[in-house]
């Protein structure tokens, strides 16, 4: 039994680390595809997402519980406003990469558990712990020295993590798996994307189309791109627990930190301090989580 438990534990890990190396690799894809349109993108990542969902679902034998879901109105209207947030949230990344805003995106996904603190208290009225409010003081003065230092707040930055938490509080509200909900999402807007495209290629403006092969067969990807680190993630999430994903997922910020370097973005002195802050407040964040979670040092029960 024990032994089962370890193995579970160990593909778990496996399949955690894939999926946030994956989300943190995800700029290169799209500096790849930088000469296609930011909205072409986005379009063609959610039309193919949708075949691909369609396969593992039909693999999986999942599509009972999509069937389900359309026949609850509950659920569809939660889904209707997470497809809303999600597109946002997606194109928004996107949006960043293609100018040169990787530092932003680095830092939205940083604030985003933080982000998560705040809505709970907010509008959740949870209760907010002594290390938790210390985080967010600190995180909130980088962001306020970044925002003196250019005369504006980093929107991006900002944007990214209120679009993902509020997406995150609407998925909390919905009883479905992660790969059906993204599939029904993906559905949702698939007739816009569908029509955009169409749009673009009866009248010349596509990218995608045999004249640019490469290209074309990059954003074919997009769909299992945006599919595959869905699907282990979900499988991670089964199998660790949440205090282990919350600190994976700080794995992804710094990855894209590390590229908006090695492409050349100016990481300013106030961008250093900004980044400075939001460190130490995700240390004490990760460092609350563990002690509320009274985790041992012992490997097991810590995963």
């Amino acid at each position: 039994m024990k032994e089962l438990k370890n193995k579970n534990i160990k593909a778990g890990l496996v399949s955690g680390f894939i999926a946030y190396f994956w989300w943190g690799f995800l700029p290169l894809f799209f500096i790849y595809v930088d000469k296609v349109p930011s909205m072409e993108i986005f379009a063609h990542r959610v039309f193919w997402a949708v075949p691909f969902g369609a396969i593992i679902l039909l693999l999986r034998k999942e599509f009972t519980e999509v069937k389900k879901a359309f026949l609850n109105t509950k659920i569809l209207f939660y889904l209707i406003l997470s497809a809303l947030m999600i597109s946002v949230n997606w194109y928004l990344f996107i949006v960043a990469v293609h100018q040169n805003q990787i530092l932003q995106a680095s830092l939205g996904y940083y604030i985003n558990p933080l982000f998560h603190v705040l809505v709970g208290v907010v509008f959740l009225k949870e209760g907010l712990r002594k290390n938790q409010f210390i985080a967010i003081v600190i995180a909130t003065i980088g962001v306020f020295i970044l925002t003196i230092n250019y005369g504006k707040l980093p929107l991006i930055s900002i944007s990214l993590a209120a679009s993902f938490t509020v997406y995150a509080v609407i998925r909390k509200k919905v009883d479905i798996g992660a790969m059906a909900g993204l599939f029904i999402e993906t559905l949702i807007i698939f007739p816009f994307v569908a029509i955009y495209i169409f749009w673009l290629m009866k009248n010349g403006l596509a990218v995608f189309g045999i004249n640019y092969q490469p290209l074309t067969l990059a954003l074919i990807l997009a769909g299992p791109f945006t599919v595959i680190p869905l699907v282990t993630f979900a499988f991670a999430a089964r199998r660790l627990r949440l205090v282990t994903i919350g600190m994976m997922q700080f794995l992804s910020p710094t990855i894209h930190f590390l590229i908006a370097l090695y492409f050349g973005e100016p990481l300013t002195k106030a961008y250093i301090s900004c980044f400075i802050c939001i460190w130490i407040a995700v240390g004490i964040f990760v460092y609350d989580a563990i002690s509320n979670n009274r985790i041992s040092t012992n490997d097991e029960d810590f995963l």
